[in-house]
């Protein structure tokens, strides 16, 4: 079996190679049977690696401990969940998780644009099956997942595994890395058709209407695997918070920053032809920074929870990453000319000018993470010492970026596109400012005295009115005509321009975000070490240990103590959080004991017994607002796939025209069939 999955990952090799052969001398030589050909080797790649990936999942979950990827990850105990989970648990399986990924993806491109663009289509494939190349060495040369334990002349069984690492036997881990990796490979499809419009000097932005919903659907599945490795952080490292700025959570985070970037800017290309230069380096940034993000992982430059161990291959990513960023730069720099804008900035009042601040700032974000991230990088380089820069760096930095961010959410829906009065933006404005200035004011009364919390609550304040006043304005407008319900209303003007409202039901998500990210302002914890019978109080919580149980199974042996928890006085259910010892790894973990609630949860690592081993250490944590960022991501998550349902109707204008919601429309639209472009 490992011999089939060796050969099937070698022959997709050799398959990715003449796609990319026969893409490229089927164009130039101008060749159609033969860049058809290509295409076809695309789907025998998928194949091919479908195949590997089959083998490796049966010898995972049926034990095949001579595969010495198998041993290492798996063993008889695991869970079955946890075994397929094992697919991407080490650096060999999850190399060929991104490869298996990227071949589907590519799959999908070709089938769906088989009979369209067809002078884009062999450079696209091209920068597919390029990038399948350099994975497909990894997988096939430098870490094979099929590689066999050895002993003497021969292959032996050598009985059971060492099992998935501890703290990765958790349910959102059999979710986590495939969501982000199918954000991390999913954003090569917009960079390929970028790449293919400047090989073949388009002139206008087709690659752009192409990629759109791949760009979203991408942008999606980073999200929620950004937003599933935050909840695994706090429910199974014990250290009381979901975010700590590990360079392995920045790595996550880089891509999804200049994403967003570009899926706010590419508006202005396709409505008024502008930030075309623009587009082109962020989502050439996007891709390569998913690149830069598998290789932090994975080359032993940084220290993180999240790594995997360090290995040869970090000198195989710099070098495609070098080939791959020259090649984008030098195309671009070719390409120039037919990258020009079609309209210039007019005023500072403008959506326009709103645009290009968010995209600024949320570049100036994405560098401040990057900086801090390869600072200790960095320092061992020019001065032969590791030197890293902690949590309180970032926060100082980032905090003041994401306020400015929550204003440009609010401040973007009120301004005209090309130019707005200073009269128009003071009616617009006049609600939105009243409410965040109120509710700031009111929290500052209640005895809330952060500076950055009250500015946060007061701008979210201000994003929401914003966003509730243009959904009451459109809906009242349908039923004064229609007669209908202001809710039937709402649903209506949503399905009419799903791109358009479902972005501000994202942005309301990205508030609720907000609010979620400030309670930790609020956040409070102790470490303590009590006897049976002791007790601690932390804020409006008494903690009293009554009792302390242990077992075992076959994966684990378990400690925990039992603890009684009232909040002003009222008795609240028995809390039992759990460190755990497995037998397989010779590791321990902790499994904490959590009650959420909407304003705050009471969050409780027990750390380990103390001196005297009839007591117990406890880390307890009272972190406000916490569950509202996980109410916040489902808010996103929603929002997302109301933009990727097309619209009822499409709104054609003139690129010219100023369409804004503190001025009148220039003109009357024009009603068309389903929406592809509306803004």
């Amino acid at each position: 079996m490992e011999n089939i999955g060796a050969l099937a990952i070698l022959l997709a090799f050799c398959f990715a190679v003449y796609a990319i052969i026969g893409s490229l001398v089927g164009k130039w030589a101008r060749r159609p049977f033969l860049a058809l050909s290509a295409q076809r080797a695309v789907y025998s790649v998928w194949a091919l690696l479908t195949s590997a990936v089959g083998i490796l999942l049966y010898s995972l979950i049926k034990g095949d401990f001579r595969m010495a990827y198998v041993w290492a990850t798996s063993n008889h105990t695991m869970p079955t969940p946890y075994k397929v989970a094992a697919w991407w648990g080490g650096q060999e399986g999850s190399l060929l998780l991104w490869s298996w990924l990227l071949s589907t993806y590519a799959a999908v491109i070709v089938f769906q644009n088989r009979r369209r663009f067809r002078d884009m289509m062999p450079y696209v494939v091209s920068v597919l099956m390029f990038t399948q190349t350099f994975f497909l060495i990894l997988n096939g040369f430098v870490a094979s997942p099929f590689k066999m334990i050895a002993a003497g002349r021969g292959i032996v069984d050598i009985g059971d595994g060492q099992g998935l690492n501890p703290l990765l036997q958790y349910w959102t881990m059999v979710i986590h890395p495939p969501m982000l990796y199918l954000g991390y490979v999913g954003f090569i499809a917009p960079f390929a058709f970028a790449i293919a419009s400047l090989a073949t000097k388009q002139p206008g932005d087709e690659w752009i209407k192409t990629t759109r919903r791949w760009t979203l659907v991408t942008w999606m599945f980073q999200t929620t695997g950004v937003l599933l490795g935050m909840g695994w952080a706090y429910a199974v490292l014990g250290w009381g918070g979901y975010w700590g700025w590990d360079p392995v959570e920045n790595a996550s985070l880089l891509p999804w920053i200049t994403a967003t970037a570009f899926l706010h800017s590419v508006m202005m290309q396709e409505k008024k032809g502008m930030m075309k230069v623009w587009n082109m380096v962020l989502v050439s940034s996007t891709f390569f920074l998913c690149i830069f993000g598998t290789f932090l992982t994975r080359s032993g430059i940084v220290q993180s929870v999240h790594a995997f161990s360090e290995g040869p291959i970090g000198k195989y990513f710099v070098g495609f990453l070098a080939i791959g960023i020259a090649g984008t730069v030098y195309l671009i720099l070719n390409r120039l000319e037919y990258l020009k804008s079609e309209s210039q900035m007019e005023s500072v009042l403008s959506r326009e000018s709103s645009f290009m601040f968010n995209n600024l700032i949320l570049l100036a974000g994405c560098f401040a993470v990057l900086w801090g991230t390869l600072f200790p990088v960095i320092t061992e380089a020019i001065m032969g010492e590791k030197i890293s820069v902690d949590k309180p760096f970032f926060n100082r930095v980032n905090i003041p970026i994401g306020m400015f961010l929550l204003l440009l959410t609010g401040v973007g829906p009120l301004i005209a596109w090309r130019r707005s009065s200073f009269e128009s933006l003071k009616r617009a404005f006049l609600w939105p400012a009243v409410s965040g200035v109120f509710v700031s004011a009111a929290l500052f009364a209640l005895g809330i005295r952060s500076f950055y919390a009250l500015m946060s609550f007061g701008l979210c304040a201000f994003v929401l009115v914003t966003v509730a006043i243009e959904f009451f304005k459109g809906a009242k407008a349908i039923s004064g005509k229609s007669g209908r319900n202001l809710l039937v209303s709402m649903f209506e003007l949503t399905h009419r321009n799903t791109r358009r409202y479902g972005g501000y039901l994202v942005h309301v998500g990205i508030v609720i975000l907000f609010v979620g990210f400030t309670g930790a302002a609020f956040n409070k914890d102790t470490t303590v070490e009590l006897p049976q019978g002791g007790s601690m109080t932390l804020g409006a919580y008494t903690l009293h240990v009554v009792g302390f149980e242990e077992g075992e199974n076959a994966n684990y042996s378990w400690g925990r103590p039992k603890i009684a928890v009232t909040k002003n006085g009222e008795e609240l259910p028995m809390m039992m959080p759990e460190q755990r010892f497995y037998f397989a790894s010779q590791t321990p973990t902790h499994d904490i004991a959590l009650r959420r609630r909407l304003n705050e949860d009471l969050y409780i690592n027990y750390a380990g017994p103390g001196a005297n081993n009839s007591n117990v250490i406890l880390q307890v944590y009272v972190n406000p607002l916490v569950s509202w960022v996980w109410i916040g991501y489902w808010v996103v998550l929603f929002g997302t796939i109301i933009c990727l349902i097309p619209s009822k109707t499409k709104l054609v204008f003139p690129r010219t025209e100023v369409v804004g919601m503190a001025s009148k429309h220039a003109g009357k639209p024009t009603q068309v069939g389903t929406n592809e472009n509306e803004s």
